[in-house]
């Protein structure tokens, strides 16, 4: 398959050094003219970024038994430890969205639940769950929904090392309107901000975030740093001008690091985009 005949949203690379090949995990399993999805996902395998093999399952929540039904939404698979953990969100009638993490010995065998719930707060509305570690302790960065508290929030939990539970209380890291090119949904003084898919690493000493919201009506990507997690952070706005987003960072088979994205942001269009960055 080539890589504009996928349908896809929030598309994740995992480069594999060893088998000189790569990994493209998203949002697939998506409804005609809806961003709603079913509950699977699957992994696409590439050498060149541009032709793909066809999707392998690695989740079917129909014969796992898993507790989110359906919306099943971004996923991530980190390296960690030696095994493969795959970062999730859904969500299932009278239950709130929330993010998942799930383990497999190999990047696209049948990943498994850890345990078969959230590791975000049950009462929160919650996904877009990334993975980071600070000083050896694993973290887990997730959005806390606008739909819930109006102001989008990025939130990061401690994580136990063997990523099963949470440790301690969610803290806010900040809100969407923190960064002054955000701009409200469903029209101005609605008092509604988007934070979508954040995406942590390193550079120049500093931590560094790009993630995603509605600036100057496009969807767009956009950039913060700190000096530790924790924060505080400081905002920057977008070095593209087009619109998509929900974006992550990885390194080609060659060493240049690429930014991977989907856009256009509409409806049945998406498709994964692949630049430096």
């Amino acid at each position: 398959m080539k890589r504009d005949e996928i349908r896809i949203r929030d598309p994740f690379i995992l480069t594999d050094r060893e088998h000189g090949c790569y990994y493209m995990y998203g949002t697939t399993a998506l409804r005609e003219g809806t961003i709603g999805a079913k509950n699977s996902f699957s992994v696409y395998r590439s050498v060149d970024l541009v032709q793909f093999e066809e999707p392998k399952v690695i989740l079917d929540g129909g014969q796992s038994g898993f507790w989110a039904t359906h919306d099943y939404w971004a996923p991530e698979v980190h390296r960690y430890n030696g095994k493969y953990y795959l970062f999730a969100s859904g969500i299932a009638d009278g239950k709130r969205r929330g993010t998942s993490v799930l383990v497999c010995d190999t990047p696209d065998g049948t990943f498994v639940p850890i345990v078969d719930r959230a590791l975000t707060p049950p009462d929160w509305e919650c996904l877009d769950g990334t993975f980071f570690v600070e000083d050896g302790v694993p973290y887990m960065v997730f959005s806390h929904e606008w739909v819930q508290v109006g102001d989008g929030e990025i939130c990061a939990v401690e994580l136990s090392q063997d990523l099963s539970h949470p440790v301690g209380e969610p803290f806010l890291l900040f809100r969407a309107s923190d960064n002054p090119d955000v701009t409200e949904i469903n029209g101005e003084g609605s008092g509604q901000y988007v934070t979508d898919g954040p995406f942590l690493f390193r550079e120049d000493g500093k931590i560094k975030m790009i993630w995603s919201s509605f600036a100057h009506g496009r969807y767009l990507v956009l950039e913060a740093e700190s000096e530790k997690l924790a924060g505080p952070w400081t905002h920057h706005g977008s070095r593209f001008d087009f619109d998509g987003g929900h974006a992550m960072l990885f390194e080609t088979l060659e060493g240049e690091r690429m930014i991977s994205l989907h856009r256009p942001n509409t409806k049945n269009a998406e498709r994964a985009f692949f630049c430096k960055y």
